[in-house]
């Protein structure tokens, strides 16, 4: 093990140890010490906060991992992870959809980023999350509209039967889609199959799907089937997205924006 992330920020470090734990199963305090750098100190704290988190279990000396590999990552991790390519894609998503639409909002990090930067924009939004609702509660030129639904713990993304009915009682001009994986070949997936429901039924109540993916997206398959890539009308990634992906999905007639 080395010391080459020393200069890392507590974000990176957390990052790191769950890395790390998730992929040996139980890691001690010395060992993820020896890996970061940091002291144990700030080790232990660092293992309450993910313990918090439901990230690891914490046990004397040490922690291990209760993720499993094909499992989602919980929100507050993942809301740190990438923020500026993220922010890079909800901008690139708002320049896209026009004053005066209609616009459904989906779930996840990225979506919520797509959030906060629709919030002074003249437009119709249902966001799929609770956490998307807080962030644009107090827009002042937005009308916004808020689903039934039963939030799911930590994500708050808002799934089940109220859910769907509300969006089967209306349509929009745009959806915008979050996912956990997305091919040409599989299409578009997530790991939870409430929300995939949820997913589908946002497809089928807009006239454009705009799906948003950073590039560890592309690639990857998750459990539940959400649709095909034909379902979508556009993505937007960034630029570490593979290029044999992109491509595929731009010959299933797909358009693809890369920032």
């Amino acid at each position: 093990m080395t010391h080459a992330s020393r200069g890392s920020t507590s974000r990176d470090r957390l990052r790191q140890i769950t890395d790390a734990v998730r992929e040996a199963g139980r890691l001690g305090v010395a060992e993820l010490a020896e890996l970061t750098g940091a002291s144990e100190m700030t080790i232990r704290r660092d293992l309450e906060a993910l313990a918090d988190q439901g990230v690891l279990e914490r046990y004397r000396g040490g922690a291990r991992s209760l993720l499993l590999r094909g499992e989602e990552p919980p929100f507050a991790l993942r809301a740190q992870e990438g923020l500026e390519v993220k922010r890079r894609i909800a901008a690139e998503v708002a320049g896209l959809i026009a004053d005066g639409e209609s616009v459904l909002l989906d779930s996840g990090t990225t979506c919520l980023e797509v959030a906060r930067a629709l919030e002074h924009r003249r437009l119709t939004v249902l966001p799929l999350s609770l956490q998307a609702v807080n962030a644009l509660s107090g827009a002042p030129r937005l009308t916004l509209l808020v689903p039934g639904g039963r939030p799911r713990p930590g994500e708050l993304a808002l799934t089940g039967p109220l859910t769907t009915a509300s969006l089967a009682a209306l349509r929009f001009d745009t959806a915008v889609i979050g996912c956990c994986g997305l091919t040409a070949a599989d299409g578009l997936t997530a790991y939870d199959l409430d929300d995939a429901a949820v997913k589908r039924a946002a497809i089928a109540s807009s006239r454009r799907v705009i799906a948003v993916a950073d590039a560890t997206k592309l690639s990857r398959t998750a459990l539940a089937f959400v649709a095909p890539a034909t379902a979508l009308h556009a993505v937007v990634t960034d630029g570490a997205a593979p290029d044999e992906e992109t491509d595929a999905l731009a010959a299933a007639g797909v358009t693809v924006r890369k920032v």
